[in-house]
């Protein structure tokens, strides 16, 4: 089938049907647009939408953005995921600010060469900003290309990527390519979905080898499944005599990296381990029951252990990466989902105390 058609047919679709009102939409800001997409990875919009007008109601622009402090980026990221995200928006602001004269980038490279910025992004963000031309493959494209072309390799496999590349390239028309562009993400995120897709409302149905074969629902193909692994830790939600929590910054790469959250404790006794590590003599409480946290490689189970220090907190003196933190009186500082509901139970039990 020849590219014009199925561009054809999905912009006549979009204009019918496609989410024209999404709110960085409004306008055709790149720094707008750069944020959207970037939140986007990952996450359904529905859930993007009051984190992005939080963090454009604070960072309306990118100098604010490379001006702020990081842990105050972290903090409005909280609760979305994927933190390497907001580090390298932050990373990459600075770079506009002091490479780009504060302009985000209209070349491919330039933008390519940003941290956290890979080639469908890049491509999205040139072409809903500038219309320039350029194919994208984000999830929802893979899944609209794989099924309309019934491509029987695995995702994972690199001549699959490939030749969904040459197929993204191939149907991106040369006019309206923002609106190409908004189109084929709209058709994959609310018709061609990766469960129970609305083929009778695909305006691509009748061209689409998976919906001709009858089995659209075993594309695009996956690998062979493998059993998550899980992990396990203690996270030990120390309080002193003033109900203040120690807190952590994490390393800034890796699991979590950045944020605050509670002294881990993987293995051995955990008053002799804080003693060790952190110079405090604590008495630990009954553990709370574990929860489960779940990353797209494995599950972290944690047990809340909860621990009250003997003598003065001196012994844990605050620095650059550890803080005795008031959860009576919250600052903006970047936690995990399960450490911000934690430390908001902590609150609750120390409310409860105070009350009795």
């Amino acid at each position: 089938m020849s590219s014009p058609s199925l561009s054809r047919r999905v912009l006549t679709w979009y204009d019918r049907h496609g989410r024209k009102t999404l709110p960085w939409k409004r306008k055709r800001d790149p720094y707008r647009i750069w944020i959207s997409e970037i939140m986007l990875q990952q996450t359904q919009v529905t859930t993007v939408i009051p984190y992005f007008s939080r963090f454009i109601a604070r960072f309306p622009g990118i100098k604010a953005l490379a001006r702020a402090d990081l842990d105050e980026v972290l903090h409005l990221w909280t609760g979305l995921g994927y933190y390497a995200r907001a580090r390298n928006l932050h990373k990459a602001a600075q770079r506009i600010v002091q490479e780009h004269a504060s302009v985000f980038p209209r070349r491919f490279e330039a933008v390519t060469d940003l941290p956290g910025i890979g080639r469908s992004t890049a491509g999205a963000i040139l072409a809903l900003a500038f219309g320039n031309r350029h194919p994208i493959l984000d999830g929802n494209v893979k899944r609209v290309l794989a099924r309309y072309h019934a491509v029987d390799t695995p995702l994972n496999k690199r001549e699959t990527e490939d030749s969904l590349w040459q197929l993204a390239e191939k149907h991106t028309p040369r006019k309206r390519v923002a609106d190409y562009t908004q189109a084929i993400m709209d058709l994959g995120a609310t018709v061609c979905t990766r469960t129970k897709p609305r083929c009778t409302a695909c305006p691509l149905r009748t061209t689409c080898h998976a919906w001709r074969l009858g089995t659209p629902q075993d594309y695009p193909v996956r690998a062979a499944s493998r059993k998550t692994p899980v992990k396990a830790t203690r996270m030990l939600m120390i309080r002193d005599r003033r109900g203040r929590i120690l807190l952590q910054r994490r390393p800034p790469a890796g699991l979590w990296g950045g944020l605050w959250g509670f002294p881990e404790c993987t293995n051995g006794n955990a008053r002799h381990w804080c003693r060790q590590q952190l110079g405090l003599d604590i008495q630990t409480d009954a553990p709370w029951p574990t929860l489960r946290h779940s990353f797209s490689h494995f599950h972290l189970d944690i047990t809340p252990i909860p621990a009250q220090v003997l003598g003065g907190t001196d012994q844990a003196m605050e620095n650059a990466e550890t803080v005795w933190y008031n959860v009576r009186r919250p600052d903006q500082r970047g936690f995990s989902a399960p450490v911000k509901r934690l430390l908001e139970q902590m609150a609750d039990i120390m409310l409860t105390e105070e009350s009795n």
